[in-house]
């Protein structure tokens, strides 16, 4: 056996569980089952959770005041030599909680090792990502207000902006820039709502329920959850030490948050090209190319985009972690770590360069209104224009299009053709269709909550940085 094999292969007797065994963990086995690589970034909540623990036992008589002194010490130490980096980690110790707890008894002797009683690793973890979640949760929140109120800045400042508005990827009627881009919050709105709610569910404490069935030890739950902020203790052992529910659904709310950030994204990606060239991105949001000089690419946007993939793999990898394990714990649960960090992660990347771009997007005005002076977007205007002089609906729809086809022939925008060219498809239009034909009095019509007029889009705006406060 190799060197680095024997220091990899710690004996059974090492092993916190090793008393059943008769030999030591295979070498490779070892390195394959351990989580202590990726699940260290749990060490401030792993200590969290245990200076609760040792509170609450000393509270019931389990501990006495000392020995719970000298532990939340002892644990306060170890933090300290974590973030000094003068931890070394060991694979053979398997996951954070035993590093830290042998590290522990390594401190302050016999005492570090009644610090687990009444506890098991099961309920451990779960209560750790709890405690992990929900303060990536409050971070990821506020990173999504940043970018919502960005947006509602810029919608403010484009709210006479005209643009075209799309059906299909075609011209369909004009809006303002600031009334698109107050759909986008919308959508945020909802995901931060999302938010919220999932972490409801996360601030539910599974500390107590031990490996499945709870303890023999006169623990008080309820203190152990107040000590550490939870709303409350979970009601049954074996679903708390056995689920990742809360977990999945935070992921479902990522990969909803990203499947909003890659739609915005496609937008940018489109709007920053020569063929719309409707918006410009700050150089620091861009790159170049290594052959063609000219070229501006919108790098984070399409990255963005292209991490909304990696988000929902995410949520599929821990939708089928799940979906086939019995009650209660099952070491597939250690799969359900990375998945969930990167998922972390990424979203928090992804809001950050969004909040930080948002505000910065200057709007090509003229561009944008020129486009939308294309494709007879103010044709529907035309139909209710003629509705209300009387015309049923469906033959306002036909003269319209007969209008359009005329147009399309002559290569000229309705409200470019003369008073009598539009008269010849219908006798009541009269010199008052050009006040609806204009881009200006087709956005200013639709004058109603949720509509494009820009004193709307004030109000909207006016009433969302209230929500948001």
């Amino acid at each position: 056996m190799t060197d680095q094999k024997k220091s990899d292969q710690a004996t059974s007797s090492e092993k916190p569980w090793g008393g059943r065994f008769s030999e030591p963990t295979d070498a490779f086995v070892e390195r394959f089952t351990a989580s202590v690589g990726f699940d260290q970034r749990l060490y401030h909540h792993d200590i969290t959770g245990s200076i609760a623990h040792a509170t609450m036992l000393a509270k019931v008589g389990v501990l006495t005041d000392a020995e719970r002194d000298q532990i939340i010490e002892g644990l306060k130490g170890v933090k300290e030599d974590i973030e000094a980096g003068r931890f070394e980690w060991s694979v053979s110790l398997e996951d954070v909680h035993m590093n830290i707890e042998a590290r522990l008894t390594d401190r302050i002797g016999i005492t570090g090792k009644k610090l687990h009683t009444g506890r098991s690793r099961n309920d451990q973890v779960a209560t750790d990502i709890r405690l992990y979640l929900r303060d990536e949760i409050d971070v990821i929140a506020e990173e999504l207000a940043r970018l919502q109120a960005g947006l509602l800045d810029l919608a403010e400042r484009e709210a006479d902006t005209i643009m075209p508005g799309f059906t299909h990827l075609q011209t369909a009627q004009p809006v303002t820039f600031g009334h698109h881009l107050l759909a986008w919050y919308e959508m945020l709105v909802r995901d931060a709502d999302r938010l919220q709610d999932c972490r409801k569910r996360v601030n539910v404490m599974p500390l107590g329920a031990a490996a499945l069935a709870g303890t023999t030890y006169p623990i008080d739950r309820n203190l152990t959850a107040e000590l550490l902020g939870f709303d409350r203790p979970t009601e049954n052992s074996l679903d708390s030490v056995s689920d990742r529910d809360f977990a999945i659904e935070f992921c479902s709310f990522a990969a909803l948050l990203m499947t909003h950030l890659s739609r915005f994204s496609e937008e940018l990606v489109l709007w920053t090209s020569a063929q719309f060239d409707f918006i410009d991105l700050p150089d620091r949001f861009c790159t170049g190319s290594s052959i063609m000089p000219q070229k501006k690419n919108p790098d984070v946007p399409e990255l963005v985009r292209g991490k909304t993939g990696r988000v929902n793999g995410h949520l599929i990898s821990l939708l089928t972690l799940m979906k086939s394990q019995p009650l209660a714990y099952n070491k597939d649960n250690q799969e359900d770590k990375e998945p969930l960090f990167d998922t972390v992660d990424t979203i928090k990347g992804c809001l950050k360069a969004y909040a930080d771009m948002i505000p910065a997007i200057k709007a090509k005005a003229d561009n944008m209104r020129v486009a939308a002076k294309r494709g007879f977007s103010t044709a529907t205007d035309l139909a209710d224009y003629l509705v209300k002089k009387g015309v049923p609906f469906r033959d306002a729809h036909e003269i319209v299009g007969k209008s359009v086809a005329f147009g399309v022939a002559e290569s000229r925008d309705l409200s470019e053709m003369t008073l009598e060219e539009l008269q010849q498809f219908s006798d009541v239009i009269g010199e008052d269709v050009f006040d609806v034909l204009t881009l200006e009095g087709s956005v200013q019509a639709r004058d109603h909550l949720g509509g494009t007029a820009p004193n709307q889009v004030r109000a909207a705006v006016a009433r969302a940085r209230a929500a948001l406060k």
